[in-house]
């Protein structure tokens, strides 16, 4: 059975794994014990050479004392500080080398040190009392003798060659460095070779066994796989040959029933699935029209309220303000009542033409505008656009300009009152997003085939991240829903399908100075005025 076979070499590869991680632990603790020995080992000969240097620069510091040059007395003091810390460092390592190395040939060594320590320690306690006494040379003193007695205080403390003494560690340290690292190295070397050895049996023995069964799961395995693609492929008449007592006879027997089941239950199904395809179909199709049919209807309807609410606002504020100035105040004569009345009944003639808009939008003609073609003078049509909008300007403070001067020139083919709609929506959104004392202008600029009108304000601007979206419906910016909460979205969407249906183009441009609408429409040739 496969099963004993692979259960029997998994245990064994554990087995060897435990010792392979029990070898492991053991040759690292041995190398970072020798690694150990070497750092105390090498930390102990750099303290002696630095005690040596410190003595030395004391030797100094005493000399320039007795010369009379500057010597300050706290550099004295941190000297002798740094050699007996120094030592101390040096009893604390002393202490690490003998817990770390307790064998025979050593304890001489680390008994020779200790006394050296000792000694050492009773040489610096000297040192700094004979420092501590040391004045200037007085005039005529004898500088060689002194020199020599200050050699005596330094070299021989307590009748202890100092400088010999600490030398012979030195050397000896440094012979105890170049020993353990040989012995590091040795270790280094044992234990490469113990885990090149290890690596080596465990490699030798996975290939043996990855041949062992590689040669034994071959067959079946070839013969299942073979018979796996031919069911994924749909035959399955196909069996599998597979004869014995093992698991993969077990499998393939398994495989071959339920390959004859699955045979015989395809059979029943296909009949059932061709009919319930054909009802599905059926069925999918309907519902697919149902619920265009309602998305459509929904989408329509809340965009004819979205436009009546948008459309019906502007032209009612425009002919409420004329009643309410005109009603105002004194009596006036005749002709502005008069003036007044035919900018109440321009607005309801533009009023009349949206609600026929919407009437055509609610039949389901939402995108498409009826055009009455004829030609049509921008300069008067801005004029009475900017008379519109003084209602709307008075009310929120905005100054309006000039209108265009009457040049006759001006002319486009086109529905005065679907223009009139278009300059009314760029007028009432330059004038609705604009602060008090702002001004705004309409300009008219003409090129050798196309008109060219600006309407210019000195608004709250438009950022440049939302000028792509400001044609979308039902988009406002965050800038604009603070400075007018009211509002839906839908004015420059219809401005520019206006635009459009004309035959030209609008775009927006702002900045920090303000916004500009600029509407582009195609001009009417052959004009007499031109040709003249």
């Amino acid at each position: 059975m496969f099963r004993r076979r692979i259960t029997l070499v998994l245990a064994l590869f554990a087995l060897v794994m435990a010792l392979a991680a029990l070898l492991a632990a053991a040759s690292l603790a041995v190398t970072e014990r020798q690694v150990l020995r070497g750092r105390v080992a090498s930390d102990i000969a750099t303290g002696f050479i630095q005690l040596s240097a410190q003595k030395q620069r004391l030797r100094t510091w005493v000399a320039q004392m007795q010369q009379g040059a500057h010597a300050d007395s706290g550099a004295r003091a941190e000297l002798l500080a740094a050699m007996q810390g120094t030592l101390q460092r040096l009893k604390v390592l002393t202490q690490q080398a003998i817990e770390l190395d307790g064998s025979a040939e050593a304890r001489e060594e680390h008994l020779r040190r200790r006394e050296t320590l000792v000694v050492l320690e009773r040489s610096v306690a000297a040192l700094a009392q004979a420092v501590d006494r040391v004045r200037p040379l007085e005039p005529g003193a004898d500088a060689p003798q002194a020199w020599e007695a200050l050699s005596r205080v330094f070299d021989m403390p307590q009748g202890h060659d100092v400088r010999r003494l600490i030398a012979e560690n030195i050397a000896r340290e440094t012979a105890a460095v170049q020993r353990e690292r040989a012995a590091a190295d040795a270790t280094l070397a044992w234990v490469r070779w113990l885990w090149l050895g290890a690596a080596a049996i465990v490699s030798v023995s996975a290939m043996a066994a990855a041949l062992h069964f590689g040669r034994a799961l071959h067959r079946p395995l070839q013969q299942l796989s073979e018979g796996a693609r031919a069911l994924q492929a749909g035959r399955l008449g196909h069996r599998i040959a597979l004869a014995g007592q093992d698991e993969f006879a077990e499998v393939a027997g398994s495989v071959n029933a339920l390959a004859a089941e699955l045979e015989q239950h395809r059979e029943r199904e296909s009949a059932q699935r061709q009919r319930l395809e054909v009802q599905v179909d059926t069925r999918t199709r309907e519902l697919a029209d149902a619920l265009a049919s309602l998305h459509q209807a929904d989408a329509q309807r809340r965009r004819l309220f979205a436009d009546i609410s948008h459309e019906l606002r502007t032209p009612t504020t425009v002919i409420r303000g004329e009643a309410e100035i005109t009603l105002r105040g004194r009596d006036k004569p005749a002709s502005e009542y008069k003036e007044a009345l035919s900018r109440i009944v321009s607005t309801a003639r533009q009023l009349g033409a949206v609600i026929d808009d919407l009437l055509a939008m609610a039949r389901s003609d939402i995108d498409s505008f009826s055009l009455v073609r004829e030609p049509v003078d921008l300069d008067e049509l801005a004029a009475e656009a900017l008379a519109q909008a003084g209602v709307l300007a008075a009310r929120q403070g905005v100054r309006l300009g000039e209108p265009p001067g009457r040049t006759g020139r001006h002319v486009v083919a086109g529905d005065p009152l679907r223009l009139s709609q278009l300059l009314g929506v760029l007028l009432d959104n330059a004038t609705r997003y604009s602060r008090a004392g702002d001004r705004v202008d309409i300009l008219i600029e003409a090129e050798p085939t196309e008109l060219r009108v600006t309407v210019r304000d000195q608004g709250i601007g438009i950022p440049v991240h939302e000028l792509p979206q400001v044609f979308d419906r039902h988009f406002r910016g965050a800038l604009a829903r603070r400075h007018s909460p009211d509002g839906s979205g839908l004015g420059l969407s219809i401005a520019r399908s206006l635009a459009r249906a004309h035959g030209g183009q609008l775009e927006l441009h702002s900045n920090a100075d303000g916004t500009r609408a600029v509407l582009t429409l195609p001009r009417l040739a052959a004009l007499p005025q031109d040709i003249a």
